[in-house]
């Protein structure tokens, strides 16, 4: 387990930028936090960090947001609107946990069940007395 502080936005998009440039196909990551923690913010950096230059924004509406213009395809899950587990067979979600690329799931505590072992879980919290834009990060999973 690591843990990581940053203290601006940037810092934290650097962290997902730094983490996709080892990222290698088939890994899923999983990204908790309450709202506001900075999810978005760190999942632009993955997908930047992949060398996709599109706008990257949460697909709550529509479970899965799937980038292909990088070096490897980027799957960007919400689950937190699943009222069923079986929305998620719907997708055909083991077609992109098992694909070429990688996930990301945000709220993935709530498919817990569907998650393979050996997901990378990412964990970002806010701490208001140590500053506005100061977020602990935990990674768990992540081999080195």
């Amino acid at each position: 387990m690591k843990t990581i502080e940053t203290t601006t936005p940037k810092e934290t998009f650097n962290l997902g930028q730094s983490i996709a440039q080892k990222a290698t196909p088939g890994q899923i990551y999983t990204l908790n936090g309450d709202l506001g923690t900075g999810k978005t913010v760190f999942t632009q950096g993955v997908a930047k960090g992949l060398g996709i230059e599109e706008p990257v924004n949460s697909p709550t509406f529509t479970i899965v947001q799937i980038y292909e213009s990088g070096r490897l395809p980027f799957y960007h899950f919400d689950v937190y609107r699943i009222g069923d587990i079986e929305e998620m067979e719907e997708i055909g979600y083991d077609d992109y946990f098992f694909g070429e690329g990688i996930c990301l799931i945000e709220w993935a505590e709530l498919i817990e069940e569907l998650l393979p072992p050996d997901v990378i879980k990412i964990t970002i919290e806010k701490d208001p007395s140590k500053g506005f834009d100061y977020r602990k990060i935990t990674i768990e999973g992540l081999n080195e």
